[in-house]
């Protein structure tokens, strides 16, 4: 995650087309790629406290990665530990980088930049995507990052 700045400053791929298929790849290792879900100490408690489960039944401490504080668990075959089948069982809890998927956010010199991943099967179908979606995005990490400071 990016300082944040100025995030009114940004640019997105432009003519993306994103559908989700809900096959779940973004949430657990492939052949190619080991997931790391990062997560802020406030979206950890809000888990916690929508689970009743403790922060660490589910995530690890994690240093050097500011402003994200955990790192997510996962099953022995390598998937989050709140996918249930192709399901997000915190789905509304879920931390902003899983929200952010198939989409990565950088700051390059003060202006932030969209980069997408090509490796989710529902980039390039459905819906094309406009500036207000990324503009939702931004407003998604504008209150996580409210909430981790208070």
């Amino acid at each position: 995650m990016p300082a944040f700045n100025n995030p009114e400053k940004f640019a997105f791929p432009k003519d993306i087309r994103l559908k989700c298929s809900r096959c779940a790849l973004c949430c657990g290792d492939t052949e190619s790629r080991s997931r790391t879900i990062l997560m802020l100490e406030s979206e950890a408690e809000r888990i916690s406290r929508r689970t009743t489960k403790s922060v660490f039944e589910f995530a690890s401490k994690k240093e050097d990665t500011e402003p994200y504080a955990y790192v997510m668990k996962k099953t022995p075959k390598g998937s989050c530990v709140f996918l249930a089948g192709h399901l997000c069982t915190i789905y509304d809890s879920r931390p902003l980088i899983c929200r952010f998927y198939p989409f990565k956010l950088v700051d390059q010199n003060e202006k932030y930049v969209f980069s997408v991943t090509h490796e989710c099967p529902g980039v390039g179908d459905g819906i094309k995507l406009r500036k207000r979606f990324f503009e939702g995005l931004f407003a998604e990490l504008k209150k996580s990052m409210r909430q981790n400071s208070q």
